[in-house]
Formats: structure tokens, sequence, C-alpha cells
């Protein structure tokens, strides 16, 4: 018999008795407990749920949507830079990126489970696959592959046909999962180096680094766009209704006021100059319009390849991997300076005609006076003797005489006349203290004296273009203000800019900034530098038809400075009459023992402007003759036979050079058909197997007559062709070129000349 519910009060405890084999005892107070941890918990979550859902929420669905979708970003396609003829000389070509995603890469085993060691067996086969196909290094191909981050990049910019090779061999493998291939685009430029200084490179991103890329680069590089898509677990793209395209917008297109024709020609007569003198520290040359300051070619030598910018050229690889990573960016910094843009120099006896055009302007000096200077091999300034490039002195002068001899004594009395104040009011007129305004970056700027530290022999040395430095796009500037009637105008390398979006053109405008000297004045200096061509030690820039006008320079190195050497330069204007040119040759440590600059310069600038003038259909005055040397043109003789080219070449007053018997069939001859040979040419016969080529070094010419130099080509087996009379100035191929026998060497000739061509 069970007993009755007993109620018993302990320590105020309510207990209730069921029975007396099992008695359940219920704690009140520990209950009420577990029921408001339980309220406060849930009160918890539903303020949780109310954030996620109405704080969190856009955010959540932004990452989840993420996660399930893959945003690819779409190169804009860079503008093309074209040259003033419309050529292309930078362009953007259609390119692959090639990443991974090395978690998706994986290979099931045969249970159709995914498998560690077939994973493994897979990524090292593909590290052998992409260290082939595109000739990296396979160590780093395998570690991106087996890294745990998302993305890894394997290549970038690779051309489609290695692509292509790429994805045969993901098919045949079955292994595209994880590879990513993204369209992109790389910079090419077609013509390696040609104008490498002036145009520039850009970066793996496409980015302007150096140059009109970097000078134009917000113009050129457009906005990307973008594609964005849903994708599976394994970032397959799945078709989607919301997938977003964003199409890029590409660049602007630049068409540059550089011909590429006359920049291959600086670019050529500027390299023989630099190596024939070797110059040490290479040169620069200039030809620019000087009534609208377009600049028709620029050049620095050494130069670079655009296509390979981090590779060393000749000049800077000797000993390239002894250097340390500092020393190699500095090489390559150096190797891609448009030095004609932001180096200076002293420019020596070419400042001559700076100071002469002051003194004219100014009233204290004419042209053609008698006895208005006078040069006994020196001049006494302050405390020190200034020598004259005479040391037996020039004697009685006219201002005309004076730059025609290059004569220092007689310019620093010139300053002299000037005086400080107004000389510096004309250096600042010409533009010298400011920076040019070109469109290219980081221009470098002249050093001069404070104006109020100027004393005597500061201003003398001045007078004649040293003690401060100039960059030669400065002087070109200023010169081109007196060839343009002394209306000074901001030089520019673009001439339009193409919207490639709309095909609306920008041209570039003519910038005057002012009238420096007058016309009258500007007329007096180009008949001044006319005759320095004519009479004086400028004789060696002559070109036939053509009026040039010109000035020397030959600069001693700086006291402070000496291992920087000389700088021999030569700045010619052409025609003199309507000057549609002027162009400025320098070049820097020049080693041999006539390094002046009518001597090695002007040759260079004659040989420019023999090729440019004809090409700007400039027309050449016909009452300057040459020598009258007959020619004869080469018959055509491929596909006769040795013994019938024989007989048509003697008849025609030509001589032949062959290996071959006679009645072997010709295949080629050197020179071709119609090329101008003096009589008694050669011409080197080859026929079908007996192919090999025969060449010869090309012997220095300079300093002998043509006669001498037709009997030194003759012997081996080499022709000439000649312009002018007297001794030879100038040669082309420059001496040691390697050429096949039978190749025309074009020498330029000059009568010999005693006045000095400093």
């Amino acid at each position: 018999m069970s007993k009755k519910f007993e109620k018993v009060n302990k320590t105020k405890d309510k207990v209730v008795s069921i029975n007396s084999k099992n008695v359940v005892k219920i704690n009140t107070k520990n209950l009420w407990k577990l029921r408001i941890v339980f309220f406060c918990i849930f009160g918890l979550l539903l303020v949780r749920i109310g954030w996620l859902q109405f704080v969190d929420g856009e955010e959540l669905k932004r990452r989840e949507y993420s996660q399930s979708t893959s945003s690819t970003l779409i190169s804009a396609k860079r503008g093309t830079i074209y040259d003033s003829t419309g050529k292309a000389l930078a362009i953007s070509v259609d390119v692959d990126t090639i990443s991974v995603n090395p978690s998706y890469i994986k290979a099931k085993g045969t249970d159709g489970k995914t498998d560690e060691e077939a994973t493994e067996e897979l990524k090292q086969k593909m590290a052998d696959a992409f260290a082939s196909i595109f000739d990296i290094d396979r160590d780093e191909v395998y570690k991106k592959l087996t890294s745990s981050n998302s993305v890894e990049t394997i290549i970038s910019k690779v051309d489609t046909d290695k692509v292509a090779e790429l994805e045969k061999w993901l098919d045949d493998n079955k292994a595209r999962t994880g590879v990513n291939i993204d369209a992109d685009v790389k910079r090419y430029y077609p013509y390696d180096n040609l104008a490498s200084n002036v145009i520039g490179f850009c970066g793996s991103n496409n980015q302007g680094l150096d140059g009109i890329e970097l000078s134009y680069d917000d113009i050129l590089k457009g906005t990307s766009g973008k594609l964005t898509t849903a994708i599976d677990v394994t970032r397959d793209a799945i078709p989607d209704k919301n997938e977003e395209y964003i199409a890029p917008e590409n660049g602007s297109n630049i068409y540059l006021t550089i011909d590429s024709n006359i920049q291959t020609i600086a670019e050529k007569y500027l390299k023989q100059a630099v190596e024939e003198n070797e110059c040490e520290r290479g040169g620069n040359v200039i030809i620019m319009n000087p009534t609208d300051g377009s600049i028709l070619a620029m050049a620095t030598y050494p130069d670079y390849n655009l296509n390979d910018p981090y590779t060393p050229n000749s000049w800077y690889s000797n000993g390239w991997d002894k250097l340390s990573e500092q020393e190699q960016t500095n090489q390559l910094y150096s190797m891609w300076r448009n030095r004609a843009v932001l180096d200076t120099y002293e420019p020596g006896s070419t400042f001559k005609v700076i100071t002469a055009s002051i003194g004219l302007e100014e009233n204290v000096v004419e042209t053609d006076t008698a006895n208005d200077f006078y040069c006994s091999g020196h001049e006494i300034v302050a405390d020190r003797q200034i020598n004259c490039s005479n040391s037996y002195g020039h004697g009685s002068q006219t201002l005309r005489n004076a730059l025609e001899n290059s004569c220092n004594p007689a310019l620093i009395q010139l300053g002299q006349r000037i005086g400080v104040n107004t000389f510096y009011k004309y250096l600042k007129a010409y533009g010298f203290f400011d920076k040019t305004g070109i469109d290219l970056p980081s221009e470098g700027t002249s050093s001069f004296w404070n104006e109020e530290d100027v004393g005597p022999v500061e201003l003398a040395t001045m007078s004649f273009g040293q003690r401060f430095t100039i960059t030669p796009l400065q002087l070109i500037t200023a010169v081109s203000s007196i060839a343009n009637d002394g209306k000074l105008v901001t030089p520019h390398v673009v001439k339009q800019i193409e919207n490639t979006q709309t095909g609306t053109i920008t041209n570039i405008e003519t910038k005057e900034v002012r009238q420096v000297i007058s016309e009258e004045t500007a007329n007096k200096m180009k008949d001044l530098m006319k005759s320095v061509v004519e009479e004086g030690g400028g004789s060696y820039a002559q070109v036939k038809g053509y009026s040039i006008g010109g000035k020397t320079g030959t600069s001693e190195p700086n006291p402070n400075r000496l291992e920087d050497g000389y700088v021999a330069s030569f700045i010619a204007i052409a025609p003199v009459e309507n000057v549609e040119v002027v162009v400025l040759l320098t070049l820097y440590a020049p080693q041999v023992s006539n390094h002046y600059g009518g001597s090695i310069a002007a040759p260079a600038v004659s040989q420019i402007l023999t090729e440019v003038l004809p090409y700007l259909d400039i027309p050449s005055n016909d009452n300057i003759d040459s020598s009258n040397i007959e020619t004869i043109s080469t018959p055509d003789v491929v596909n006769k036979t040795v013994a019938e080219a024989q007989k048509i070449l003697q008849e025609a007053g030509l001589e032949y050079s062959t290996s071959a018997s006679a009645d072997d069939i010709v295949k080629e001859q050197v020179p071709p058909k119609g090329t101008a040979l003096t009589e008694g040419g050669i011409v080197k016969l080859y026929v079908e197997g007996n192919d090999e080529r025969v060449s010869q070094s090309v012997p220095d010419l300079k300093g002998v007559t043509f006669e001498q130099a037709q009997i030194m080509l003759k012997a081996k087996n080499l022709n000439i062709s000649s312009t002018g009379s007297g001794i030879v100035i100038a040669q082309d191929p420059q001496a040691g070129t390697s050429v096949d026998e039978g190749t025309v060497i074009n020498v330029t000739l000059q009568q010999e000349t005693s006045t000095t061509q400093y």
C-alpha cells in the first residue's frame, strides 16, 4: 500500500514525494533561471537574424554573388602611335594571359574520386608542359601550381600561336579545369630601335614608362572593360541571364611630327659619326621645322630595342653580370635617356650665333664693318688670358670674319659691348632660362651664373659659349627663332590626336612664344651663317645644289669634369633663303685627334641634308655644279650565261667578277640593274649552286681624292659614287663595314680649307 503525499518544508524549498521508492525534487528557482537564459538566447538569435537580414543583407548578398560569379577585366587597346606619314611605330596586338586556380586542378583515381597521387602527377605534367610551351622556368611553374593562393599568373601577354599549343595540350590531357586563358593586349614596336628614345615603352600592365608612351599615357591607354558571369564550383562559366558586359574604351591614336624616313636618315649618319670618331659618350641629332616647331627627327646614339628595353645594348652589356642590381638599373636608365632633351652640355662656338644676333639687334655691331675687331691670338680679360683657336691670331676682322674664323677674342669684345644686363635680357627672351615646353617627359634645363655674379671673365667665356650649360633642344629652339624671322615657337613631337571612338581629330597648333629679334636682324644672321659654310670653318657642311648656313662648335671639357671630354657639334639651317629645316648634331667625347665640330660634325650634317632636302621636295639651286663624272646605268644580266653577261658588261664599259664558268647561268648581280656606276665599275655575278657571298671591308677614304678613293675601292671589287669635288670628307657605308663585292660606296667630297673649323 502506497504512502500518502506529504509536504516537507526544508530550507524553504518545496519537495513533493510521490512514493517511498521514487522521489523527484524540483528546484523552482533554478528552473526560472533556465527559462530566463533560454529567452535571452532566443532574443539574441532574433536580433542576430534581424541584423543579418536588414543590416548585413546587402553585403552578404554581394559576397555570395562574388563567390558564384567571375569578373574578368577586359583590357582596352592602347592607341597606336604613327609617324607623320601614317606609318605605325607603336601598336597593340591581341595576346592572352595564362593563370591557374591551384585548388581546382584535381585528378581522379580509378574509383572516380579525387586522388592525391593522380593530382600530383597531373601538376607535374602541367609544369613540364607550361615550361616547354612558354620557355619559362619549370620549378617556378610547379611552385605556382601547388600554391595555396586562389589565383597564380603563369605568364602574361602570350602570343596566340603559343596559346593554341597550350589549348591543344589541355584538351589532349583533359586538364582544362583550373586553367584560365584571358584576353589581353601587348605593346609592339614594328621598327625595334627606331626613335626609341622619343617613343619610349610600356610596362607589363600597358602603362607608359618613358617618352611619348609616358607623356601621353592618359590619352593612349583608354579605359578597361569588364565581363561578369556565373561560375560553377570548378570555376567554369555557366549560362546566366544576369551576365554583364562593359565594353572597353580604346585609347586615342597619336600622330607624331617625326617622319620615319627622315628619322632613319638621321639615325644612320649619327651612328656613323659616333662610331667613326670613337665618341665615348655617344651623340644626338635634332631636325626641326623652325616655322611651326615640329620635330622631324630626334635621335640619341646609342639607342635600344623598344621590344626588349630591359636588355642592355652593346654599349652597356660589357661586364653586365658583374654589376649590382642598382648599378644595372642605373645603366638601363642611362640607356633610355633622350639626351637631346634631358642632358645639358656646354655649346661652345655654336652659341656665337646667339651672341652675334644680340649685338646686331642692339646696334652695337654691323656685319661688315672693317677693322671692327682685332685678334692677336688671345684676349686679356681681368687677371687671365683667354686664347683663340688660332694661336697666331686673326688680326683685324669684321663680324662676318669673326664668325667664319670662329674667333674667341672677337666675340669676347662683342660681349663686352653688349654688357651683362642686356646679354641676360636676350638670354631670357631666347628661352634659355626656361624649359622649351616640348611634349616629352623630364625635360632638362640650363645652368647659368646668377646675373649679379657675372664678372668680366664670366661674360667673356659666356660670349663664346662656355662655362654654362644648356640642352641641345634649347639651342636648336633658339637658333630656329633666328631662322623663323626672329619668332620663337614651342617645339613639339605630336601632330594630331585621333579619338578612336568618335573619329574626331585634334590638331596640335603652333605655339608662338614671342618675337625675340627683328626680321631684319634675323636675315643678317642667316646671311652670316651662310658665309660660315661657304667661306669659313663650316665648309664641310656644304650640300650640292643647296644654300646652307651654319656654325661649328667645339667646347673644351669643364675643368671640374675633365672626364667628360670635348663636345663637337654643328648647327645648320637650310635652305638659307627660305629655311625649312634646322639641324643640330652633337658628338660627346670624340677620341680622334681632329675632334673639332667643323671636321667631324659638319660632314655628318652634310650627309643628312644631302638626303633630307631632296626627300622634302625642296628644289635645288641649279647654279651650283659638282664634278662632271659620267656614269653608266648597270645593264640587267640575270638569267644570262656568264659569257653573255661578260660581253654585255664590257660593251657598257663595266667589268665583272665571278668564280663561275662561262656556261653557268647568272642568278644574281651586285649591284642590281639600273645602278649608276663610273666607267670601269665592277659587277659581281652569282650563279646557281655557287651562291656563297664574297664580302669586303670598306676602307677608310677620308682625306683622299676621288681618284685615290676609286683605286682603293676597285682593289676590293667595290664601286664608288661621289658628290662634290676635292677630298673625301664623308663616306657611306663607314670604314670597316663588311659589304658584298660590287656594292656602291657613296663619298662626299669638299675642297680643302685652311680655315679653322672650331
